[in-house]
Order: C-alpha cells, then sequence, then structure tokens
C-alpha cells in the first residue's frame, strides 16, 4: 500500500484528489495539508511515502516547500500537481528534486500512475515535459527569458510581481534584504526590465500568476 500525502490550500480539491485515488486499491491518502510549512510538518510525520503538492498557496508555497522537504528529506518523492503550464515550471522544478510536475488539467489515471513510478525512486514525465527537457539540453534558442533565471532569482521574481516588498521576502525567504536585492537586480537584467511593475506585467503576459 502506498501512502500519499496531499497539499493543496484548496479544500475541495484535496477533497476531489483524495475521492480519486480511493478508487485504486494499493493508494490510499493518510494525510493532508494546506500550505508549505503543513507539508513539511507531513513530510516530518513519517506517514506518507509521496507528496501530492500544488505549486501556489499562501505561508510558504510549493516552490519554498520543495526546497526545504527536499533538503531534509531526499529521498521523499514530491510529485506537483500544478494549474500553472508545464513550460513555465516543470524543467527547473524537476531539477531542484521534484519527483514530477503535472498540470491539473491532466488525466486522473496519470496520477496514480505518477505516484507508482515515483515511489520506485523514479523520475515520472510526460512527454511534453521530455520535449522541454529534450530542447533545453539540445540548447534551444527560443525559450522566454524567465527560464534562465536561477530557482532563488525565479522565487524572488514571482514574489516581487506579486507586490511584495524586498524586505517581507527577506523575512518570508530567511533572507537578509541586501542578498534579496541582489536577486531583484539579477532579475531585471536577465529579463531587462526596470521596475516592479514592469515584473508584474511580464508575469501576467507570460501566464506566471494566476
Amino acid at each position: 500500500m502506498i501512502n500519499i500525502g496531499i497539499v493543496d490550500d484548496h479544500s475541495i480539491v484535496r477533497t476531489g484528489l483524495r475521492q480519486l485515488l480511493s478508487d485504486e486499491v494499493d493508494l490510499r491518502v493518510t494525510g493532508e495539508a494546506s500550505n508549505g510549512r503543513e507539508a513539511l510538518e507531513l513530510a516530518r510525520s513519517g506517514t506518507v511515502d509521496v507528496l501530492l503538492m500544488d505549486l501556489s498557496m499562501p505561508e510558504q508555497g510549493g516552490v519554498d516547500a520543495l526546497l526545504s522537504i527536499k533538503a531534509r528529506f531526499p529521498d521523499l518523492p514530491v510529485i506537483i500537481l500544478s494549474g500553472f503550464p508545464e513550460q513555465h515550471y516543470a524543467v527547473t522544478l524537476l531539477k531542484q528534486g521534484a519527483s514530477s510536475y503535472l498540470g491539473k488539467d491532466c488525466d486522473p489515471e496519470l496520477i496514480a500512475t505518477a505516484v507508482r513510478t515515483v515511489v520506485r525512486g523514479r523520475k515520472f514525465v510526460t512527454p511534453a515535459v521530455a520535449e522541454l527537457l529534450a530542447d533545453q539540453l539540445g540548447g534551444g534558442s527560443d525559450q522566454a527569458p524567465h527560464h534562465s533565471l536561477s530557482e532563488r532569482e525565479l522565487q524572488v521574481f514571482l514574489r516581487l510581481a506579486q507586490g511584495e516588498t524586498v524586505g517581507a521576502i527577506a523575512q518570508a525567504m530567511f533572507l537578509s534584504v541586501k542578498t534579496v536585492s541582489t536577486y531583484r537586480s539579477r532579475v531585471m537584467d536577465k529579463l531587462k526590465l526596470s521596475s516592479n511593475s514592469d515584473l508584474t506585467y511580464y508575469a501576467l503576459k507570460n501566464g506566471l500568476m494566476q
């Protein structure tokens, strides 16, 4: 029996996933969380074999949670189940330790297949993600500028785009204000932007904000 933890800030989504997975005889949901901090506690409890986690959540989102969980529990598989399109985050998060990245509009059976695959210590990628990985390995030059951001730069970029101040970001990410300011400068340079409002417009235009 594979024990699954569901992490999503919407109770209706957690309920739907729990009902979906209950149809599988070898899968069972043994824990739920509504944000990244609770996800870390769920991982720490030792009651789950895999986490099925949303990307966009309050308090601590899926990106921060993934980094925290993999730093402490590197062998615990984490499947990102997100409303954001695969092309925006999949490759980056797989590099950061995610075992799979699935869109919330995927075939339900794909979720069960991904769970069974990752608990065996393997990555599970869809054909679309495999193509993205191949393009990146091939050095494709037609990617949007934000694909060149490091994981930390991406985190800072998204928080700035959502209107957070440098001070608030520093506190949330446990970094100094100077460090966050440095990341902001790098983001501005790589994306060739000049203001926080430009960042917000860029994020909206490229589907990086919901």
